[in-house]
This record gives C-alpha cells, structure tokens and sequence, in this order.
C-alpha cells in the first residue's frame, strides 16, 4: 500500500494511526501542501485526487480517497483489532464522535480555509488565528461534553480500546496545541489524548516522525 501523506495533515495523520494500530505496512509518498504553490495542486496528483487534497491510499489498483472511508475500508478489510465496537448503538456513538471531529471542527480550520481566509478575504494573521481558536473551541468543547457526559467514554473514547474517535481526536488535539489553543477546561478530551499517545500506533503516526517532516 501507498500513502500520498503531508505530516502535518490530520486527516492524513488519522491513516496513518489507523494503519499502525492494524499492523499494515505501508509506504508514504510525500505531498507537500505549501511547496510549489502546493504540490496537491499538480497534475499529476489531481489525476489520483479531484478533490486535491491528502490523503489517498493506493491498495494495489484502488484508489481510495477521504480519511474515514479509508480508514473503514481497512477496517472491513483487516478486521482485528476492530477500531469500531459491535454493537450498533456503540458503533453509531463512535462514529458521531469521530465525524463531530472530521465532519464539523477539521473543515473550518483546514488549509485551504485557512489560505483563503488570508489571501482571498484579506485577513490578517492575527484575524486567521482568532478565527481558528473560535471554532476549535467552539467544537471541542461539544466534544468534552460529548465525552464526559457518557458512561461510554473509558480510557479511550469509547471503553477501553482505542478505535475510531480516538485515531480522529489525537490529530485535532495536535492541531489544537500547534496554535495555542487552550485545552484547560477539555480535561476528558486531555486525558484521553494523553493514554493514546502512550501507544506505539499512535506516537509513529505523528507528524515529527514522519519521512517528509520540516
């Protein structure tokens, strides 16, 4: 398997989380989101992805594109360990955690958000921050709630193995502490974070041990 990853994506990272914690070799093929006015922006890439964004997962001829398909993909495909639990009830809690993260707080902060707000709607860096620290607040502090509220949440999102929430919540806690965003009263979320990056799964997944980080 091939993985078109940027190290400081989180949706990227979020693969690269799942794949360890299945045991998946895998090899990454660096697409740098800044460099060359962006290379996800190439030819060559946009022929794999459309939607030229990271990441894609080449699986022999598939091309799979977007972080949870992927990630579901291997879960149908590698079913053990199981990222999601078996019951429905349990599995649809997981996945509203996960996609609260994917779904509602990443794609207002994403890069290209970010990059527009500067360079199409003239704000300043200091407007783009305040703009990025409202809706991580926003979003995560219906997440603490979310977690902290339920007798679900166990050492890891849900119960006591990692799975799903857990590989989304670890890249959008990262993205959190990069701009300086407070977590002081996310104390589940902090936790959680915290026990997760106790795992080898999780700590060769991150972003400064990545082949293409700066």
């Amino acid at each position: 398997m091939q993985l078109y990853s940027y190290f400081r994506s989180s949706a990227a990272y979020r693969v690269r989380i799942a794949l360890n914690l299945k045991g998946l070799s895998y090899e990454t093929v660096p697409v740098h989101l800044l460099k060359e006015g962006g290379q996800q922006l190439q030819a060559g890439y946009t022929a794999l992805n459309p939607n030229a964004l990271v990441p894609t997962l080449m699986d022999g001829g598939l091309v799979l594109h977007q972080s949870l398909a992927i990630i579901e993909y291997l879960e149908e495909l590698h079913p053990e360990p199981a990222l999601l639990p078996p019951d429905p009830a349990s599995r649809a809690r997981v996945r509203a955690l996960a996609q609260t993260i994917a779904c509602d707080i990443h794609p207002l902060n994403n890069l290209r958000v970010l990059k527009y707000l500067k360079r199409g709607m003239g704000l300043g860096e200091e407007a783009k921050n305040e703009w990025y620290r409202h809706w991580i607040e926003v979003g995560m502090t219906a997440l603490e709630a979310m977690l902290a509220q339920s007798p679900g949440t166990g050492r890891y999102c849900h119960g006591d193995a990692p799975g799903l929430a857990d590989i989304c919540l670890v890249p959008q806690v990262a993205n959190a502490r990069r701009f300086d965003c407070s977590l002081a009263q996310m104390p589940t979320i902090v936790r959680i974070d915290a026990a997760c990056r106790e795992l080898p799964a999780f700590q060769e997944a991150a972003p400064e041990r990545q082949p293409d980080a700066e």
